[in-house]
């Protein structure tokens, strides 16, 4: 515990804490406040932390959307306990991280998702072309606590980190309407310590697969193994299933588990091809056009300024992952469509014939073209007429910032 409240330690944490951002936990503190609170109060919580009486606070519960339609539980711990969870992962993560399999890429330092994926492809274009792809059902909600607190307990002899993480592990959900749920179970996605907790807890299923020489990786509770035939395939799905339940006590998703070529399946938002290249699956397409529906709705109160903005955060940050695909034919089909999407938004904010005229005279539409003005079209309909796609030509729209990466750089 000394060393988690070590200055240059906490620092860190703080830092670390202040540059990730995020919701306020149940006492309502932002990030930005949380400087002067510690220069009131540090001293009295750090001798709490250095005694084992500190308490953490409870968790707000928060659901998001998951990307089949379902809801993911998150629990925001306090500013405070985000702090101090992330002063622990510090100080604890570097213990466990010596150990933890070559096969394991989740929320480790130096890895990343894309490190799995090209890991997954070795293993494909070796020949291992099925794949077993395991699900673990509500993976976060179902970790054993005594298991877990064994594990930690093997490399972690403070009894005060100890008792700490226990606690923290054991702090109630506080819903919207103020009510608490106590936890038996589980390690709320939220908190800075969750990430390397599910580590800990899924390395024996690392182990255990290096022990069988089978070729695997695993991202967070993704996990998916190569086979070089069906038939092999399916008996490791079969029976690292029955491992799970037996020694972790983790039940599976049957619906999303299974085994088949890995061109069929999609590891961490990719396809993998059999012939080695690497494309965007199915699922990640499906997301990117709901995003862009969203974010080309022209009922959004945004000027053209923040529609760009909005626009090239998400766009950008969706091209920076996505762009590992060697094989684009999916995505690069989408232009065209995306940028119909773009000119349907501005036809519809444009409003009424006087201010569609208005806006096709700036963009340099003349004459008897601006009759289209009155047209009875649909806006979709019009979005792929020739007068709309000359007033916002692929270049006019890249100039103000309504830009498709992937044809820029195809260019």
């Amino acid at each position: 515990m000394e060393g988690v409240v070590d200055p240059a330690n906490m620092r860190a944490a703080y830092l670390g804490v202040k540059a990730k951002g995020g919701a306020p936990g149940v006492d309502g503190m932002e990030v930005e406040e949380i400087k002067e609170h510690l220069r009131r109060h540090w001293e009295s919580i750090r001798g709490k932390l250095l005694e084992g009486e500190y308490r953490p606070a409870a968790v707000r519960a928060v659901e998001i959307p998951k990307a089949n339609g379902g809801k993911r539980h998150l629990g925001i711990p306090t500013v405070i306990d985000r702090m101090i969870q992330q002063a622990i992962h510090q100080r604890m993560g570097p213990t466990f991280e010596e150990g933890f399999s070559e096969s394991s890429y989740g929320f480790r330092p130096k890895r990343s998702a894309h490190d799995a994926v090209r890991a997954a492809q070795e293993y494909v274009a070796g020949g291992k072309r099925w794949v077993a792809d395991i699900d673990l059902k509500s993976f976060f909600d179902q970790v054993n606590h005594d298991r877990l607190m064994n594990m930690i307990g093997r490399k972690v002899k403070d009894k005060r980190v100890l008792a700490l993480i226990g606690r923290y592990l054991r702090a109630p959900m506080q819903k919207k309407d103020g009510s608490r749920e106590g936890r038996t179970a589980g390690t709320p996605q939220g908190g800075p310590l969750s990430p390397l907790l599910a580590n800990i807890y899924l390395d024996p299923l690392d182990k255990e697969l290096e022990r069988r020489e089978v070729s695997f990786v695993r991202y967070a509770d993704d996990i998916a193994i190569f086979a070089s035939s069906q038939r092999s395939a399916q008996r490791i799905l079969e029976s690292v299933i029955e491992w799970l339940k037996k020694e972790l006590g983790l039940e599976v998703n049957r619906e999303k588990s299974g085994s088949g070529p890995s061109g069929t399946s999609s590891l961490l938002g990719f396809r993998l091809y059999e012939d080695g290249r690497i494309g965007v699956s199915p699922k990640a397409i499906t997301k990117l056009k709901e995003k862009v529906r969203e974010c080309w709705d022209a009922r959004q109160s945004k000027t053209s300024e923040e529609l760009s903005e909005q626009w090239r955060r998400y766009i950008s940050g969706w091209w920076n992952y996505f762009q590992l695909a060697d094989w684009r034919s999916e995505v690069r089909s989408l232009s065209g469509w995306i940028r119909r999407h773009m000119r349907k938004c501005f036809w519809l904010r444009w409003h009424h014939p006087r201010g569609r005229i208005n806006a096709l005279k700036r963009l340099g539409v003349k004459g008897r073209s601006l009759g289209m003005a009155y047209s009875g079209l649909g806006a979709w309909a019009i979005a792929r007429h020739w007068v709309m796609q000359w007033a916002l030509k692929n270049q006019t729209l890249h100039r103000y910032g309504f830009s498709i990466p992937w044809d820029f750089m195809e260019a």
